[in-house]
């Protein structure tokens, strides 16, 4: 008996996800998006998690405070951030510096969902990955409770 195998046709190349229509190949033609697109959507909804100090490591970070400096300069919003983008996915290295006393776990956990939904309601790609390293902890100096008036003797 011999089998008869039909052509198949993959459309594989076209994103289709529940409540998203919008494919980035399709026979009208093809959407590309840059790596630079997507760094930029991770980074600020990096930012808008309550937690997160800054991002970049320390190199990024000084570089950052030196370039904001500069009149008419703004801020880096794809610092501290490294993506891997493909046809239909993404990969998202983020490099953070959280706020002390912050549940580290939970800070990370947020990052994800927040970035995750985000790029891939305003892409169309599927964010495979997103890694986070926790560069720093930020203590806020400022308001650390110590009475600036007693410089003298600890007892009396």
């Amino acid at each position: 008996m011999s089998e008869t195998t039909t052509p198949t046709t993959r459309s594989a190349a076209v994103v289709s996800r529940p409540g998203n229509d919008t494919a980035l190949v399709s026979e009208q033609g093809r959407t590309s998006i840059s790596d630079t697109v997507v760094s930029k959507i991770a980074g600020i909804a990096t930012r808008e998690i309550s937690g997160v100090h800054d991002l970049g490591g320390g190199a990024s970070r000084a570089v950052g405070a030196v370039r904001e400096r500069i009149p008419g300069s703004r801020t880096n919003l794809s610092q501290g951030v490294a993506v891997e983008v493909g046809e239909r996915q993404a990969a998202v290295d983020l490099d953070i510096v959280a706020e002390y006393g912050v549940s580290i776990a939970d800070l990370a956990a947020a990052i994800r969902r927040n970035v995750v939904g985000s790029v891939e309601r305003m892409t169309g790609l599927e964010v495979t990955e997103v890694n986070i390293t926790v560069h720093d902890i930020f203590m806020d100096t400022d308001g650390d409770g110590i009475d600036d008036e007693s410089t003298g003797s600890r007892v009396e």
